[in-house]
């Protein structure tokens, strides 16, 4: 490091003796990741970690030589030796993230491991600079060395965790983690066969998608069944023609090739235990061509994609990295099977035996041979990426039921806690919010800043002469915005058309490609919606004489403008879109301006602020100053992330902000717009995350209880657990003290006026779980954590906010009330639409 040695400021002190301490504690920073570093080089020596981090090298390389022969159309091993492609490498912050990290995770006991568990380590770089390869690097480190230091089937199970807040962040963070687990899974196959003296288990690799049922089925289904949200009805459907496929990915994971409804298998037939899915050659000649240079996929025949994305399947087969939404925690109080994804499972069957391969616990009845550990291993790492998403309601609620999720990662106090890794680029006061999100007071910065501003011997901020990014800001007193909106769409698509048809002769490498589509962004759904109408009513039709109507009468001056054929209907990416057409836009965003499925207009909400990383677009219109400068910087900067050293390469952004005068705070972003923007990373605000805030208690702490207590002893699991009066009484002490010491560690009661919370906190508890046995002694009391856990077998202890039924109106169950996701903190408003008319009439 740097810091290390004498350094300018230390031969020479700083005459302010307050900006010396400064650069002292920068320094002191600096040389403590210096000291971690070598502490994890020094570890290598250990054959174990030596083997897994060998292993995770060679399998990082596959998977980016697969993904990069995506978009340099040329096969996988041509990667580093075609022009204009990159052999693959660490950047060298990602290389000393993952040693530093490797004693935390190969040496949890040790004194230093155990510094390392309890530290939260947020990854801190600007966006597009690699964060993510850093921590699937430590992730398939952490897969590996596991495997090899447990070589039974305790290793199996979830090991990683990586949660998101975003759908379309989890897409595309999906596709990157996939393509590593399927390289992972194929050096497993590979050793196998070759009986390498280093086996990696017996249980197969594999991912899986955890989110709502809206993005994935919750259930297999099977034949008769009734249920239309079932993997196997939309399954049906899609094969028909009557809906999108059923599970949002697009493509193979490995290959790139467009995933084929005859290659996605339920088995057995009648009564479904998996969802099987094989890449198969399109039937298109024009499309087998196109992926012709991948070679022929080892996922096509006899060995599936190791991609799970059906609750049910994740529940019985625990994949060993689970991608999942934040907010689908909230199923841990009313599904026992989750208990299974923290490892606490009792017996098993192996793919290569008979009957169901799986794991089952004491949710359900069990099948098949006892765990000889009696359990699996918890999960090891957690990946909190985009962290300045958890903030407001979100991250408060998240917060409290993190309380639970810790619970169940440390089945006995001697458990380690899991290693967590955060990482943002656009976040202030983090460790403030790391300790009340969770419950840790330590937190590092990776990488830690130097006393230079400029350099932090990671990265360096220097003069670029290729621009990466332009902005343009654009006001107009007296004109309606969306007049203004509209001539900037028509005044961009036909001055990209011009730069188009100046260098048409060079097919998808023209330079213009990345302006041929553009990206619209909109802070809101009713501005966007606004702004449709007008793209599709007047945007057509004006677009083809735009040219001919701006032309210049003036000798020796060039139209800059040229005729564009009418644009295709714009996509959208928001809410109201199904998962599955996002991933179809996404899709077509990243096709070049030659491809038949390019787009030429996308809109969007704050849903692109983090998820979409596609390299060629270049063209971006704001709609008014979003609400905070996070959410600006990190929606702009999907744009112009291809930067080259090499002018001819280099795909830099441009980016139009339309501010609207009559809004004061729009119009102070114009007049102070190049200072701003110089400076915008100053002006981040800081995230609010308040778990033990009265209302927070409200909502979220009898889901938080109900789920400690369910997943803490084996006669509470199951459906009917909830009569299991005796668990109740043994349980209550300890989930009581535990939700209590949880308050004082995120600093809930740091503030005078808050020193009794801990113990209100412990009241409330007691006093839940009091209310809970209380139903249980009721006369012929029957009770079950929900009504359609099992069906017609009891009555449901939880319910949501909305159900009308007056049961849970009296005594007792009211206090049960407790939402299905983390972002329901408050009911929501049922409209009918009447005819009113119709009514005067009296004809209804």
């Amino acid at each position: 490091m740097a810091c290390g040695r004498p350094t300018s400021w230390s031969a020479n002190p700083i005459s302010d003796p307050e900006l010396h301490e400064t650069a002292k504690n920068l320094c002191s920073q600096a040389l403590e990741c210096a000291d971690r570093i070598e502490a994890g080089i020094q570890l290598l020596a250990d054959p174990l970690v030596r083997e897994a981090f060998r292993t995770m090298n060679r399998v990082m390389a596959k998977a980016q030589r697969q993904r990069s022969a995506f978009s340099a159309r040329v096969s996988p091993d041509q990667i580093g030796s075609v022009n204009g492609t990159r052999t693959p490498g660490w950047r060298f912050f990602q290389l000393a993230f993952v040693l530093m990290n490797l004693p935390g995770i190969a040496q949890p006991d040790s004194e230093r491991g155990q510094q390392d568990r309890q530290t939260v380590e947020l990854l801190f770089f600007p966006t597009g600079g690699g964060k993510t390869e850093a921590y699937l690097g430590l992730a398939a480190f952490t897969l590996v060395y596991r495997r090899l230091l447990h070589p039974g089937i305790e290793s199996a199970g979830v090991t990683v965790l990586m949660r998101y807040t975003l759908r379309l962040l989890t897409l595309d963070q999906l596709g990157r983690a996939a393509t590593l687990i399927c390289a992972l899974e194929l050096e497993r196959l590979e050793r196998a066969t070759n009986a390498h003296r280093y086996q990696l288990g017996d249980w197969p690799f594999e991912i899986g998608m955890w989110v709502g049922k809206a993005a994935t089925p919750n259930s297999l289904g099977a034949s008769g069944d009734g249920d239309q949200q079932s993997a196997q009805a939309l399954l049906t459907k899609w094969k028909a023609g009557k809906s999108d496929r059923p599970i949002p990915i697009e493509t193979c994971p490995w290959c790139n090739r467009p995933l084929q409804p005859d290659g996605f298998h339920l088995m057995p037939q009648r009564v479904p235990d998996r969802l099987e899915i094989y890449c198969r050659e399109p039937r298109q000649p024009e499309i087998r061509e196109e992926y012709s240079h991948m070679g022929e996929c080892p996922f096509h025949k006899t060995v599936p994609l190791p991609v799970l994305a059906v609750d049910e399947q994740i529940y019985r087969r625990l994949p060993c990295f689970l991608i999942s939404t934040i907010d689908k925690f909230a199923a841990l109080p009313w599904v026992g099977k989750t208990s299974s994804l923290f490892g606490n499972v009792t017996h098993y069957h192996l793919p290569t035996g008979s009957g169901v391969a799986g794991f089952w616990g004491p949710a359900e009845k069990t099948n098949g041979v006892k765990i000889p550990q009696g359990r699996l291993l918890p999960p090891e790492l957690v990946i909190q990426d985009e962290l300045h998403l958890i903030s407001g309601p979100l991250g408060t609620l998240a917060g409290l039921y993190e309380a639970a999720i810790e619970q169940l990662m440390r089945p006995t106090p001697e458990s380690p806690p899991p290693k967590i890794i955060a990482s943002t680029a656009t976040v202030r006061r983090a460790e403030a919010q790391i300790k009340a999100l969770f419950g840790r007071s330590q937190s590092r910065v990776f990488p830690p800043p130097g006393p230079e501003r400029d350099d932090n011997f990671f990265s360096r901020t220097i003069p670029d002469p290729n621009q990466a990014k332009l902005y343009v800001g654009l006001s107009a007193p007296g004109r309606n915005l969306k007049g203004v909106l509209l001539r900037s769409y028509l005044g961009l698509m036909a001055a990209a058309q011009k730069a188009w048809n100046d260098n048409k002769g060079m097919g998808d490498k023209n330079p213009a490609d990345p302006y041929m589509t553009l990206l619209g962004y909109f802070s809101n759904l009713k501005e966007l919606g606004v702004t449709r109408s007008i793209l599709e009513d007047e945007l057509g039709a004006q677009l083809q004489d735009f040219a001919a109507n701006r032309a210049l009468p003036m000798d020796g001056v060039d139209n800059p403008f040229a005729s564009r054929k009418r644009p295709e209907e714009p996509q959208e990416l928001t809410s109201r879109v199904s998962t599955a057409r996002i991933s179809a836009t996404k899709d077509q965003l990243s096709r070049p301006y030659v491809d038949k499925q390019s787009l030429d207009v996308a809109l969007a909400t704050n849903m692109i602020s983090v998820g979409l990383d596609i390299a060629r677009l270049g063209l971006m219109v704001v709609l008014n100053q979003p609400k905070t400068a996070a959410m600006y910087i990190q929606a702009t900067s999907r744009v112009g992330r291809q930067l080259s050293d090499k002018p001819e390469e280099n795909k830099p952004g441009l980016v139009l902000v339309l501010l609207n005068p009559n809004r004061p705070r729009d119009r102070s972003h114009y007049e102070l717009f190049p200072y701003w923007h110089q400076t915008f990373y100053r002006h981040v605000e800081a995230t609010s995350c308040t778990p033990f805030a009265s209302r927070a208690l409200d909502r979220g702490l009898p889901g938080v209880v109900v789920a400690m207590a369910r997943h803490s002893q084996a006669a509470l699991a199951p459906p009917q657990g909830a009569m299991a009066a005796d668990a109740l009484q043994a349980a209550k002490d300890q989930i009581a003290r535990a939700l209590q010491s949880r308050c004082i560690a995120t600093g809930a009661a740091d503030e005078a006026h808050n020193r009794l919370l801990p113990t209100e906190v412990r009241d409330q508890v007691i006093d839940l779980m009091e209310a809970w046995w209380k139903l249980t002694q009721q006369p012929e009391a029957k009770l079950q954590y929900w009504s359609h856990e099992d069906k017609g077998a009891g009555v449901g202890l939880l319910h949501t906010p909305l159900d009308s039924d007056a049961l849970y109106a009296g005594e007792g169950y009211k206090q049960f009330s407790t939402n299905w996701s983390l972002r329901d903190v408050e009911p929501s408003v049922p409209i009918r639409m009447a005819d009113y008319m119709q009514d005067l009439d009296g004809d209804e």
